[in-house]
């Protein structure tokens, strides 16, 4: 609420990402038929159907900090 954004979507990584890397390839084109595929699969959905735009308020450095220590 602070910055004036949302969060559309959560991604959790999975070692496949480090596999696909290593192969110098997406994970889309390296393992399309895995949940972390299926997971930037739903991102570009959530991004290509959000209608909440806003331009986010930047933090101080001082605020950043405090957010950093206390998460």
């Amino acid at each position: 609420k602070r910055i004036n954004t949302q969060l559309l979507y959560f991604i959790p990584r999975d070692n496949i990402v480090q596999h696909a890397e290593c192969k110098r390839k997406t994970v889309l084109e390296f393992a399309p038929e895995t949940q972390q595929a299926d997971e930037y699969r739903t991102l570009a959905e959530k991004i290509e159907k959000n209608q909440n735009f806003s331009i986010p308020d930047p933090l101080s450095w001082d605020e950043l900090e405090m957010l950093m220590e206390k998460y």
